[in-house]
């Protein structure tokens, strides 16, 4: 897809990203953000936790819609402003996550995009849904004139 301005963005646009979920990148995640909670990497604990095992940090799972935006729609130079996240369901090691985003507003005035996200398993479960708003490139940055 690439850099999208405003201008080439319509309402009900989707893109998406997937990703098998490691136990390395569980861990590596935990090292990245000082996150080391035993539910993450605690094999022991986590077994005797509610989850029954270690499950991903949920912010993981939501770090691949900042792929989506930033890579698929809109695109390289949007600058990601908020977003609200419900954590539905657990991510384990081995899972493929699909981050789904979708156009629901743009206020051209003020050159914002407010997208519907969800992130789903290989089973098509939603672990996690929300909203952000976005602001994508300025159209002569994106290439339209």
């Amino acid at each position: 897809m690439g850099k999208r301005s405003i201008l080439q963005i319509s309402i009900g646009d989707k893109a998406e990203f997937a990703k098998t979920i490691s136990e390395g990148d569980i861990y590596n995640f935990a090292g990245l953000t000082g996150d080391f909670n035993e539910l993450h990497i605690n094999r022991v604990a986590a077994e005797k936790s509610v989850f029954g095992g270690i499950v991903a940090h949920g912010i993981l799972s939501a770090g691949l819609i900042s792929t989506v935006i930033g890579t698929r729609m809109p695109g390289p130079g949007t600058i990601y402003l908020s977003q609200d996240i419900k954590f539905l369901k657990p991510v384990r090691p081995n899972d493929t996550v699909r981050a789904e985003v979708e156009v629901i507003a743009i206020d051209a005035a003020r050159n914002r995009v407010r997208l519907k996200t969800t992130c789903y398993n290989q089973r098509e479960e939603v672990v996690l849904t929300g909203e952000a708003l976005v602001m994508p490139p300025k159209a002569e940055d994106a290439g339209v004139r």
